[in-house]
């Protein structure tokens, strides 16, 4: 039996499915059936709905108890997860509500008063209501972690457990990330129950785009100038990702001052500064969204045509998990990054396999460099 059969009628009315992605087919029979799951899939896989659709049919809507509890790293993706879930129990009595940081407290309680079904809410935000009594984390009896690897970093880590623990014993936990660390798949393990091991790589996702991975050598000073220059790019939407804040908030101010067509994102920014970001880059206003990680996190973007590494990623699972923005849904996709010669090394380890090619930017277009022959 599919998943679309195993949904109560009102969703089977409401919905049709062409067919089930992957991620899907293999998460959701295990989530009805109350397993833990530890589930990694590349980004823009399907991974939302592969646990929001079984926690609706787990969770039971007439009762006056929240029951289910997803917590993610940013304020955009908690938003995105509770409109995903609002469109689905239109006409139910499933209710949802957002806690995240950086919006008005008082009226978060007053929603918490009202026993949502489901809550979706950022740790420290979730931590605080929880310290105060104001969620009762005992009625919850399933967890998801989403984006669980920066969940269960050292960061979170203390505050994710202490929430598991208070949730009731017969607790369902699922963490899902593009990428899962062994290191936090043993943290995962302290709190579940025997989980489930779910893992998809990119060669098992259907209809993927190509993805051309290249690189344009610089120096440290001209990165923004150059990013400069690609954001003038015929048709260009990208996400380009720096390494720390600091980075974000000066590229902003020298980029900007030159006019270029860029937002940024960070977790500094007051949530409407962040909506309309990210509202502006979406309606095409803004041709580069310039983030961190952790700020860029689980976003919905659609129809991004390059990735550009503006810092050169710590860690391959850090390549992988920015690059996979790009290429998704049948489309072609770019992945840049802006190299330097002190960072060579370590972009051909996080590159090996991928052949990337190199290119120059001249003249206002992106082009492979020619490559001289060598004199006999």
């Amino acid at each position: 039996m599919t998943f679309v059969e195993k949904m109560d009628d009102i969703f089977k009315e409401k919905w049709t499915f062409k067919s089930e992605m992957p991620i899907q087919t293999k998460m959701i029979p295990e989530m009805l059936a109350g397993k833990d799951l530890v589930s990694q899939s590349p980004t823009g896989t399907g991974k939302t709905l592969a646990y929001v659709l079984p926690l609706l049919h787990l969770v039971d809507g007439t009762k006056k108890q929240t029951q289910a509890l997803i917590v993610v790293p940013s304020q955009e993706l908690a938003m995105q997860i509770t409109d995903v879930i609002r469109d689905w129990i239109k006409g139910t009595a499933i209710t949802v509500a957002p806690l995240i940081g950086g919006a008005n407290v008082k009226r978060q309680i007053e929603n918490l008063k009202k026993k949502p079904t489901i809550v979706v809410g950022t740790p420290g935000r979730l931590n605080e209501l929880a310290k105060n009594r104001k969620l009762k984390l005992f009625d919850i009896r399933h967890v998801v972690l989403d984006e669980g690897d920066i969940l269960l970093s050292r960061e979170h880590r203390v505050m994710i457990k202490n929430m598991i623990s208070g949730a009731n014993p017969d607790r369902q936990v699922v963490v899902v990330s593009a990428t899962i660390t062994d290191e936090i798949e043993r943290v995962a393990a302290e709190f579940m129950d025997e989980p489930l091991r779910i893992q998809l790589a990119a060669k098992d996702i259907p209809k993927a785009g190509t993805v051309t991975h290249s690189y344009i050598e610089t120096v440290v000073r001209d990165k923004t100038d150059l990013l400069r220059g690609l954001s003038h790019l015929e048709g260009i939407h990208a996400l380009a990702f720096v390494n720390n804040v600091d980075q974000v908030l000066m590229k902003e101010m020298k980029l900007l001052y030159n006019k270029a067509p860029i937002v940024v994102l960070h977790a500094d920014m007051r949530s409407q500064e962040r909506q309309e970001a990210l509202r502006s880059f979406r309606k095409g206003k803004a041709s580069v969204l310039i983030a961190t990680d952790v700020a860029a996190r689980g976003l919905d973007i659609t129809g991004l045509t390059h990735v550009i590494h503006v810092d050169v990623p710590y860690t391959i699972e850090q390549y992988l998990h920015r690059s996979g923005r790009t290429g998704r849904a049948g489309e072609d996709g770019e992945v840049i990054t802006l190299l330097t010669a002190h960072e060579t090394d370590d972009y051909r380890k996080l590159t090996k396999g991928l052949r990337p090619v190199e290119k120059v930017y001249r003249h206002g277009k992106l082009q492979e460099k020619k490559q001289h022959p060598k004199r006999k």
